[in-house]
């Protein structure tokens, strides 16, 4: 049974800050992550969560503390280096960018824990809190900001939001011109190099900066997720931007409330708000994935299949044109039109159906018959195929054995323009290769 939001029992004190403190965190790495997907570096985000465990242990036996500033400073630092060395071994090595993140962030985080196990009598290093983080424990830890308690995560992730929404701001132009083709920002006067180290340095502090709240699994998500989606549902990059802030926003207050309602619909209290938001932005990619009006594949399939119906349709009408050449007089039975046509019986059926509907074919005694205006269509098609074939044959040079399939694909595609213009191409040609006359052109409407 769905849980109502008034039987939640939300409070602004508890659940409010989390939300907040979620969405705050998606924006943040949402930002920056467009531009990852644009650059195909999605996974630098996870290479950098990983790597940050060197920076963590040498901050603690540098400072013999484990207070968050020298923690977030070394592995901040950790993280910059980290993208600097993906880039170095990329360029060195002349390898794939998946295997020199690889090598990295291995490498870093076997070395992260060496260090921390030298360190295990004074380090308590839980494993959930480092995939899951501690999200729910931010109203927990409050700092005074001009007389207002404020949790410290929230300040800080709001804080780098801002820096993150006016680094994208200022650099718009220049990441959009580096991101699609470095060669022309560099003849434009703008450093792709630089501009590719700027964002990597941006998106290791973010990394960083949300490591400790929300843990690994939250940043890899938000950092490739709702820009994913976002890239699937337009092809500009500041509606791609905005959508994925959207994406990332539904995802940080749906998750919260996810994570308190789904389990008890299985028995179970609750579950981590983070593990939730990656599931709640899975959704919206999945959602993407199907729906999306250009890439998604149940409209894809959709636009297939319509167009599959509508080429059925041209077939059908040009086979009656040709048993009959030029006359209303043919007629076939929807079996003779199957072996014809060497289709299956549900969609002649459809396309039967829909060129009736349209005028273009009528039916009787169980026999399909061109009607005059199905009759236009049928010659004006006919025409565009013969008019391809002796195309081809004369400015292609292919021979007449050959020009059949390559027409036969191409008429589904010609109006009266361009039929116009083949003939012009061809000399007005009064039969096609085969010898066959190539009907007049009549004044009906290409559909």
């Amino acid at each position: 049974m769905l849980v109502t939001l008034a039987a939640l029992n939300l409070s602004w004190e508890l659940d409010g800050w989390i939300i907040l403190a979620a969405v705050l965190c998606a924006i943040a790495c949402a930002i920056p992550g467009n531009f990852l997907v644009l650059r195909r570096m999605s996974m630098l985000g996870d290479a950098i969560t990983h790597a940050v465990l060197p920076g963590i242990a040498v901050a603690f036996f540098v400072s013999q503390s484990r207070s968050s500033l020298p923690m977030f400073l070394g592995a901040a630092v950790v993280g910059i280096l980290t993208a600097f060395f993906v880039d170095w071994i990329q360029r060195l090595g002349r390898v794939d960018e998946g295997a020199s993140m690889g090598v990295v962030f291995t490498s870093l985080f076997a070395l992260g824990l060496v260090m921390i196990v030298q360190a295990a009598d004074h380090v308590e290093l839980d494993p959930g809190c480092v995939l899951y983080g501690a999200i729910e424990l931010t109203p927990l830890d409050m700092v005074i900001v001009q007389g207002r308690e404020l949790p410290r995560a929230v300040l800080i992730l709001g804080l780098l939001a801002i820096a993150n929404t006016v680094f994208v701001g200022v650099f718009f132009k220049e990441l959009l011109i580096s991101s699609f083709d470095p060669s022309l920002a560099t003849t434009s006067g703008i450093s792709a190099a630089w501009m590719h180290y700027l964002l990597m340095v941006v998106v290791a502090v973010t990394a960083v900066a949300c490591f400790e709240s929300v843990g690994s699994v939250l940043v890899v998500a938000m950092f490739v997720v709702p820009p994913a989606t976002a890239y699937m549902l337009t092809d500009r990059l500041s509606w791609m931007i905005g959508l994925s802030l959207l994406v990332a926003v539904l995802s940080g207050v749906l998750g919260h409330i996810s994570a308190i309602a789904v389990p008890s619909w299985f028995g179970f209290q609750s579950t981590t708000t983070a593990s939730m938001m990656a599931v709640c932005s899975g959704v919206f990619l999945f959602a993407a994935a199907l729906f999306a009006p250009r890439h998604g594949i149940v409209i894809r399939a959709g636009r297939r299949y319509l167009l599959s119906l509508r080429i059925l349709c041209d077939d059908l009408v040009a086979l009656l044109y040709r048993l009959g050449e030029g006359t209303n007089e043919a007629r076939i039975k929807m079996e003779g039109a199957q072996e014809s046509l060497l289709c299956q019986r549900l969609p002649l059926v459809l396309a039967a159906r829909l060129l009736v509907q349209r005028g273009d074919v009528s039916l009787s005694d169980g026999h399909l018959l061109l009607t005059s205006q199905g009759q236009q269509r049928a010659q004006n098609l006919i025409r565009s195929h013969r008019l391809w074939e002796s195309y081809l044959q004369d400015q292609a040079g292919m021979g007449a054995d050959r020009v059949h399939v390559p027409a036969e694909r191409l008429e589904h595609f010609t109006d009266s323009r361009l039929r116009g213009e083949l003939d012009r191409e061809t000399n007005t040609a009064t039969t096609d290769p085969h010898g066959r006359d190539i009907p007049a052109e009549v004044d009906a409407r290409d559909r």
